[in-house]
């Protein structure tokens, strides 16, 4: 049994229906909170909280588009994919991503009409979709959002600027990382795989010069070591592991998130208690699959606690 994430087609029936349970309590509260944000900022005459709050939802748009294309090159019915979609990210065209043949059609056919379309100006191409392509679409997205996301949030100033400044900067550093891993022994060029960091962050722009000619964990390691901030990260690892990155980053991340309670008057609290609830949800999903396939005493091997 691997530690860290499990994947969505290994869990058990019990344990993906208790995900999906979870998934749809925490879509019904973030509606709850936009439909809450926008009636206020009606009478307010402002529409940046609720552009915060919306920004919620377009990791999980992502995340959907890809599970669903993914699927559909797979061969998989679009009926069972759609049902492991997460709530946040529905919109209402997602059904016909399976009709795309490319990135162009999967613009021009689906996603020209939701909030995801400014995103997808670098994923234009005629090239057929597959595994490799849609992953470097998938990064290429998630580059466009954080950095659209962080742009706003430094417009909006004062103490929400300040933390989620620092929360964004992380998850940005955290995704170079992963995708430098991902992405040794691949086709994809070093030019390609700088291309995917977003523009901004502590490892930004020489930390990136760094990784992207990393051939191996441990060169990785040697780069992020020099970055106080990450090397209490990577001395949690063996030299040649990369198994226990993933739950050090949580940790790592809960304890920022824990952080964004500390001040007042800010909106970060509600990107913070969303991250929060979905670590509960990766805690609960692993505990059950542990239960499930009978290894209760590697429970404590990927929760990450939260308060």
């Amino acid at each position: 049994m691997k530690v860290g994430q499990w994947e969505e087609g290994c869990l058990s029936v019990e344990s993906w229906r208790l995900v999906r349970e979870l998934e749809q309590q925490i879509g019904a509260q973030c509606s709850l909170l936009l439909s809450i944000r926008t009636s206020q900022t009606a009478r307010h005459d402002t529409n940046q909280p609720t552009a915060q709050h919306d920004s919620l939802r377009y990791g999980h748009m992502i995340d959907n588009v890809v599970l669903i294309v993914t699927g559909t090159l797979h061969e998989r019915d679009v009926q069972e994919l759609l049902e492991k979609c997460h709530p946040l990210g529905m919109f209402d065209s997602i059904a016909t991503l399976a009709v795309a043949q490319n990135m162009r059609e999967l613009y021009r056919l689906v996603l020209v009409d939701t909030p995801l379309a400014p995103y997808f100006s670098e994923c234009i191409t005629s090239e057929d979709l597959d595994d490799m392509n849609i992953e470097i679409m998938r990064n290429t997205l998630y580059k466009a959002y954080l950095e659209d996301f962080y742009r706003f949030c430094q417009k909006l100033g004062g103490a929400t600027a300040e933390i989620m400044s620092d929360l964004l900067a992380f998850e940005a550093d955290r995704r170079a990382v992963n995708i430098t891993i991902n992405s040794i022994g691949t086709e994809l060029t070093r030019e390609d795989r700088k291309k995917l960091y977003s523009n901004f962050g502590l490892l930004y722009p020489y930390g990136h010069e760094e990784l992207a000619i990393c051939e191996d964990i441990d060169q990785v390691r040697g780069v992020m070591e020099s970055y106080p901030p990450y090397q209490s990260i990577f001395s949690k690892m063996s030299y040649g592991e990369s198994q226990m990155l993933d739950k050090a980053f949580y940790e790592e991340e809960v304890k920022r998130l824990c952080l964004a309670f500390e001040q007042q008057f800010h909106y970060a609290v509600f990107f913070a208690y969303m991250r929060l609830r979905e670590q509960e949800i990766r805690n609960l999903m692993w505990i059950s699959e542990c239960v499930a396939q009978n290894q209760k005493s590697r429970v404590h091997d990927s929760v990450v606690f939260t308060f």
